[in-house]
């Protein structure tokens, strides 16, 4: 397994690679830009061969782009939904620009509409999205949720229906995030729930699909629903959970990146 951290921007895209050598990351996730603007300042061409030489010769890879908070691919408001699927347009290539391997998402909260209205128009929002993004090989992974509101992607089977809802034949995979998983209710915690959520993941999806991990810990209970990312041992999942997981045969060849806060 790699392990990496998601590490902020706000220096510069060099000034990232250098903090994730000094922590030691195998791997890397960043935003873009701000994750919490629609704006999207241009990519500077001229620093992203240096960008991807030192990721070269630090051997940090894959590259992550985490999608900002703000698209909802899943909207039923038009308005908002067509924002979102250019904004996803965009960060697609901008992904592609810097080298990245691969961009996660969340798949959207259905809001006034209806669970099943959502999953369709994920989908369609993905089909859409990359039937405009021809020759892009950026793959695109759907991050499972915690499950508040009216959150979409908590439920394996609700991913699984996304998948087979798609038309479009693209790169697509899943990003499984511990925290998530735990705070909507898959007894990930235990060696027996561990195994029993993988099997469940494999028989709806197919472990094939999955492509990395999101390590985090939970400052929540299960099945909560309330998403709090905290550090790994330090939450309700615990040490040894971490130690199983990162040791299974069906994980241990993934990259991983943690996404917990700044220590206090």
């Amino acid at each position: 397994m790699r392990f990496g951290f998601h590490i902020s921007i706000s220096g510069g895209l060099n000034r990232a690679v250098e903090t994730a050598k000094c922590l030691g990351c195998e791997t890397i996730q960043i935003f873009t830009a701000s994750n919490k603007s629609w704006y999207r300042p241009p990519i500077d061409e001229t620093k992203t061969d240096s960008f991807k030489k030192k990721l070269d010769e630090y051997e940090i890879s894959p590259l992550v782009i985490h999608l900002f908070y703000l698209p909802n691919i899943a909207s039923p408001d038009r308005k908002l939904l067509e924002r979102s699927r250019q904004a996803l347009i965009k960060e697609l290539n901008r992904s592609s620009k810097l080298g990245a391997a691969y961009l996660v998402l969340h798949p959207g909260a259905y809001r006034e509409a209806t669970a099943k209205e959502g999953l369709r128009t994920v989908a369609s929002s993905l089909d859409y999205v990359i039937a405009k993004s021809p020759g892009n090989k950026v793959k695109i992974l759907i991050e499972n949720t915690a499950g508040s509101g009216t959150q979409l992607g908590s439920e394996f089977v609700e991913i699984a229906e996304i998948f087979s809802l798609t038309r479009q034949t693209y790169p697509l995979g899943i990003c499984l995030d511990t925290a998530h998983a735990f705070q909507n209710g898959y007894p990930i915690d235990t060696k027996q729930g561990l195994q029993s959520t993988l099997d469940e993941f494999d028989r709806l999806i197919g472990l094939e699909k999955l492509h990395l991990l999101h390590l985090n810990d939970s400052k929540t209970p299960a099945g909560s629903k309330v998403d709090r990312h905290w550090h790994i041992g330090k939450g309700k999942i615990g040490v040894d959970a971490f130690e199983r997981i990162i040791n299974h045969p069906m994980l241990k060849h993934l990259p991983a990146i943690m996404e917990t806060p700044k220590a206090p």
